[in-house]
C-alpha cells in the first residue's frame, strides 16, 4: 500500500486525502487545527463553487451539505455610474446550480470523516524540517497548505506572475437578516457590483454554522476608499465600515442590508495576498521532494470567485494523476507533468482574473453591457465562472467580441449605456 503525506486541511488538501482515502493509499494528513477547531473559528474565506467544481465533491460521496446549502441558479453583475447610479443590471442564468459552504462547516465535516474513515490526522503545525523528516517515509509529499514557510519552498514563477503586490485590499462579513433583491426576485443569486476605481462588492447566498446566510465581500483598490479595514478588531465596527461602503457606493445592495446583523463573532475577515504562480517542485534540505498543491502554486485573487473552484480541480487532476500512476516512482518529471495538467485549467483563471484586476479593456465593457439587453451573452458571461476556458474564444480580442455579438444579435451591438 502506497502512502502519501497530505499537509493542510484546505478543500484541495481534503478532497484529495478523502479521495486517496477512498481508493485504498495509507494517507497522513497534518492539519494546524483540530476539526472543533476549526468549526468554532474565524471565518477563513469566501466561496462558491460551480457545477463543476461541485461534481468532483458528489463524485467522491462528499457533497454532504448540497440539499442544506442554498442553490445558486444565476450570477448578476451591477456596475455604478455617476452618483452613484447603476447604468449596467442583469443576472445570467446557470446551467448548473452552484453552492456555498462556509469552510467552517466543510472543512471539519471533512475533517472529522477522514478520522472516522481510518486515516491518520496529526494536528501540527508542519515545518519544512518536519516535511524533511516524513519524506524519508511516504512515497509522496503533497503539500496544500498556503501560507506560511512551506509556501516559500515554492520558488516564484516570474513568467507566470505579474504582481508584486495585492491587488486588492479583502474585507468579509458573514451576515443574517439580507433582504431580497426586489428586480430579480426569482432567482438566487451570486452579486457582483463593480465600482470602477473603487473596487467591487459581492453577495454571495451560503451555509454557514447558523444555517442560511449571506456574505458581503468588497474587494478594494489599494489606497482607496475601501481600503480601509487593516487593523480593524471589533467585528461590529467592521460590520458598520462594510455597511456605509454600501450605503455610499452599492445604495441598491444597502437597502436590503439595513437589518443585517454578524452571523457570529468570527463573522469577518479582512486581509491582502499578492496573487502569485510558483514553482510546483520544492527540494527539501534532505533531498526529498514535495508537491505543491493549488493555491501554493497558483494563487489568484478572489475577484473572479475561483479560488474554491480551483482547488478542488486541482485535487481532481491530482487525484487522476496519482491513480494513473500506478507503483511508479513519484519522480520530479512525474511531479510537474501532474502540474502542467492542472495548469491546462488553471491558466485560464490566471489570464481571466488579471483582465478583471486591471482597467477593463473596451471589449469586456462592451460585452457586460451588451448583457443587459442580450440574455443569451448574459448567461455565457455567467457561465464563464464555471468553465473561465471559454473566455478564450470571445472575450479577450475585440475581433473576437465582435464577431461573437454579431453571432448574436445579426448587427454586432450593444454597446452599453455610460462605458
Amino acid at each position: 500500500m502506497r502512502k502519501i503525506l497530505v499537509v493542510g486541511a484546505g478543500q484541495s488538501g481534503l478532497q484529495l486525502a478523502l479521495g486517496l482515502q477512498s481508493h485504498g493509499y495509507e494517507v497522513t494528513l497534518m492539519s494546524n487545527r483540530t476539526a472543533d477547531e476549526i468549526r468554532t473559528g474565524r471565518v477563513m474565506s469566501t466561496q462558491v463553487m460551480f457545477r463543476t467544481a461541485l461534481r468532483h465533491e458528489r463524485d467522491l460521496g462528499l457533497g454532504f451539505w448540497e440539499s442544506r446549502a442554498p442553490r445558486i441558479e444565476g450570477l448578476g453583475v451591477s456596475v455604478t455610474g455617476p452618483g452613484p447610479q447603476r447604468v449596467v443590471d442583469w443576472v445570467g442564468r446557470l446551467d448548473g446550480y452552484a453552492q456555498s459552504v462556509d469552510q467552517r462547516v466543510k472543512m471539519a465535516g471533512w475533517l472529522d470523516t477522514f478520522a472516522q474513515r481510518g486515516g491518520r490526522l496529526v494536528v501540527h503545525g508542519a515545518a519544512v524540517g518536519d516535511l524533511d523528516y516524513f519524506s524519508r517515509a511516504y512515497d509522496l509529499v503533497l503539500v496544500s497548505a498556503g501560507k506560511g514557510e512551506l509556501v516559500s519552498m515554492f520558488g516564484r514563477d516570474a513568467a507566470r506572475s505579474p504582481y508584486r503586490a495585492p491587488q486588492r485590499a479583502l474585507a468579509v462579513s458573514y451576515v443574517h437578516g439580507l433582504g431580497p433583491r426586489p428586480e430579480h426576485p426569482d432567482v438566487e443569486a451570486v452579486r457582483c457590483n463593480l465600482v470602477p476605481g473603487v473596487g467591487e462588492l459581492f453577495v454571495i447566498p451560503t451555509l454557514t454554522t447558523s444555517g442560511r446566510a449571506d456574505i458581503l465581500f468588497w474587494e478594494g483598490v489599494p489606497g482607496g476608499p475601501v481600503d480601509a479595514f487593516q487593523g480593524l478588531k471589533d467585528p461590529a465596527e467592521h460590520l458598520s465600515l462594510t455597511l456605509g461602503l454600501m450605503e455610499r457606493y452599492t445604495p441598491w445592495e444597502y437597502a436590503r442590508a439595513t437589518k443585517v446583523e454578524l452571523t457570529d463573532a468570527g463573522g469577518t475577515l479582512a486581509g491582502r495576498y499578492a496573487p502569485t504562480v510558483r514553482h510546483p517542485v520544492a527540494h527539501l534540505p534532505g533531498g526529498g521532494l514535495a508537491l505543491g498543491v493549488a493555491d501554493v502554486v497558483v494563487a489568484n485573487d478572489p475577484v473572479t470567485a475561483q479560488g474554491a473552484n480551483s482547488a478542488a480541480k486541482c485535487a481532481a487532476a491530482y487525484l487522476a494523476a496519482i491513480l494513473e500512476h500506478g507503483d511508479e516512482e513519484f519522480d520530479e518529471p512525474w511531479m510537474r507533468a501532474t502540474f502542467d495538467r492542472y495548469w491546462e485549467t488553471a491558466r485560464h483563471v490566471t489570464r481571466w482574473t488579471g483582465t478583471m484586476l486591471g482597467d477593463l479593456p473596451e471589449q469586456v465593457l462592451h460585452l457586460i453591457g451588451a448583457a443587459g439587453a442580450l440574455p443569451p451573452v448574459a448567461d455565457r458571461l455567467a457561465n464563464g465562472f464555471d468553465d473561465p476556458a471559454d473566455f478564450e474564444d470571445f472575450f479577450y480580442e475585440p475581433e473576437h467580441t465582435e464577431a461573437y455579438l454579431t453571432s448574436v444579435t445579426g448587427t454586432g451591438t450593444g454597446t452599453p449605456a455610460g462605458t
